[in-house]
């Protein structure tokens, strides 16, 4: 059915076009997408008393159902129409190779648990830094964000740890060299006790077995995922969760609030298409996810008022992913959570090791001999001159214990704009360079390689998408970004978007800058102040029309809260 039909059936079955009440529509609020954004989103709008409807393409995975190692495909990819139905969901385009979470969690299922607060540049950034001051604001719901997310810091003495270490040394950065914020149990290893952090309301908990396997998702709930926070503390406020749900439209109704279409993911048929009325809805699928149905919707006339920025400042976290191959000697870099230890090679730069459990050895198939930059003609016969290296430094076996990527990140102001281009399969997102181009090689990340390998007598590697001046980000954000008006950015300063009330925006599309670390925190730190300063169910909502000069406001308390995470109490 296309738009233009949807439009009219919408207004045909509109039981109540002339402001409705809240009972007329079948929820309150619906939220598309279940990671970062979207969980604080589903909490803390069902403490407000607000009938909330998540809405999940992924699919529900409890600890044990997760995959054992990353080479069960099925459960790690996410490629419904082809039978995989996993955590990790990969965009390739013309510029970056976007790897996100899929499933009920989003991203936290698969991150590496690291959550860092955003460096003070992050502030200042141009795009929003004239808006108020984030400083100030942000930081009660980092604070907030750190203790629902069980932040801690990660255990030191793995074998990684003394290559980063060694490496920061021969970089002239060990002063920098520390130890990583993380969201993990770590408890008694192997051990379950009763919930350590909600007073008890919270699901049982096992202590961390320091197994590495953190990104193919964790089998032992060690790991705080989003399931263990937010969404269980969501639904047990009457929030409800349905997952392998795709969204294919939203449409505004005449008597306001929205009518969203749905089809079951990755259904060739049955795909049990569904109707659902709300008053509010809030996008929360994710800077690929988000971009992807906005861009639709706004190009097909559905939501014809999105703002023109839609794309624009659409950030990689100025990112790389190189490797180290140890083929020589004996080696097993599995040993730890996935993340333990972080170095700053520059003011700029934040660099990572990151480790795989046993058996994880899918990340194998995408290494390849680290070569100069260039352009790839001449990096691929660069790798061919010594075949014998070539060989060394690739293949897939035991590659999780031989094997240590290194996660790059920078604070630079580089971006791609990303618009909707139809070709022979359909419409789909494209990149383009932005005003600061985005990095298709990062020097650091190269020099950092090649010492690391060094120091553990192993071979540099990069991905094979990189010989073709690819990158790979784990943390794509932007194209969503907030502004002071719509022609700056697509969200306001509470993250409703610019041209149709009733729309928010709740992930890490609304990022303005790259943070240059790992986004999870920041991310969840705006959602939770966007809805601190909701109105609680049936009271007048205190925030000026979309549109308006910025104001500061304080925050509103929930009126029934699940976990006064101030004061630790019920």
């Amino acid at each position: 059915m296309n738009t233009a039909d949807d439009q009219r059936l919408d207004q045909k079955n509109d039981c109540a076009p002339d402001a409705p009440d809240r009972h007329a529509r079948d929820h309150d609020v619906v939220v598309i997408g279940s990671g970062f954004g979207g969980s604080v989103a589903a909490l803390r709008l069902a403490e407000k008393g607000y009938r909330v409807l998540v809405l999940e393409a992924g699919a529900r995975y409890e600890p044990g159902d997760l995959p054992a190692t990353n080479m069960r495909l099925r459960r790690t990819l996410w490629l419904p129409r082809l039978g995989c139905k996993g955590i990790q969901r990969m965009t390739l385009l013309r510029h970056v190779l976007a790897v996100s979470g899929a499933g009920v969690g989003g991203g936290s299922l698969t991150y590496a648990n690291a959550l860092y607060r955003p460096p003070e540049a992050f502030y200042d950034a141009p795009q929003w830094a004239e808006v108020t001051d984030w400083r100030a604001e942000l930081a009660p719901h980092l604070a907030r964000a750190e203790r629902m997310l069980g932040v801690t810091t990660a255990p030191p003495g793995t074998p990684a740890d003394g290559v980063l270490r060694e490496t920061a040394e021969r970089m002239g950065c060990a002063d920098t060299f520390h130890q990583a914020p993380i969201g993990v149990f770590l408890g008694e290893p192997g051990t379950t006790v009763p919930d350590p952090y909600f007073g008890g309301i919270g699901p049982d908990r096992t202590g961390c077995t320091r197994c590495g396997a953190c990104i193919t998702g964790c089998r032992y709930g060690a790991k705080n995922t989003l399931p263990m926070n937010y969404l269980h503390l969501a639904q047990r406020a009457g929030a409800e969760i349905r997952p392998m749900t795709t969204v294919r439209t939203v449409n505004p109704l005449p008597g306001g609030g929205y009518a969203i279409r749905t089809e079951r993911s990755g259904a060739w048929v049955r795909r049990r298409r569904e109707r659902i009325t709300t008053t509010q809805v809030v996008f929360s699928a994710g800077s690929i996810g988000t971009q992807t149905l906005l861009h639709r919707l706004r190009d097909t006339g559905a939501l014809p008022s999105v703002s023109g920025r839609l794309g624009a400042l659409t950030r990689t976290n100025s990112e790389a992913i190189h490797f180290i191959q140890n083929a020589r000697r004996p080696a097993d870099f599995t040993e730890g959570t996935a993340i333990t230890t972080a170095i700053r090679p520059d003011p700029d730069t934040c660099v990572q090791a990151i480790r795989f459990g046993h058996g994880s050895n899918l990340m194998g198939a995408l290494a390849t001999l680290q070569v100069p930059a260039g352009p790839p003609l001449r990096r691929v016969l660069a790798q061919w001159r010594t075949p014998r290296r070539l060989l060394a430094g690739t293949g897939m076996r035991r590659w999780a214990e031989r094997g240590l990527a290194f996660l790059v990140m920078q604070s630079l102001d580089n971006s791609l704009t990303l618009v909707r281009k139809r070709g022979l399969f359909g419409a789909r997102l494209a990149s383009t360079q932005g005003p600061n181009p985005n990095p298709d090689t990062i020097p650091v990340a190269l020099r950092t390689a090649e010492i690391a390998a060094e120091v553990a007598d192993a071979q540099p590697s990069m991905t094979v998408t990189n010989l073709f001046n690819i990158p790979i980000t784990a943390h794509l954000i932007g194209g969503c970004v907030i502004g002071a008006s719509e022609r700056t950015g697509v969200v306001d300063p509470w993250q409703r978007l610019y041209g149709h009330p009733g729309l928010h925006v709740m992930d890490g599309s609304v990022v303005p800058a790259n943070p240059g670390v790992n986004p999870a925190l920041t991310i969840t730190a705006l959602a939770e102040r966007a809805m601190a300063h909701w109105p609680n169910q049936g009271q007048p909502d205190p925030r000026p029309p979309v549109g308006s000069a910025y104001q500061p406001l304080p925050p509103i308390p929930a009126g029934a809260p699940q976990w006064d995470t101030e004061r630790n109490t019920q």
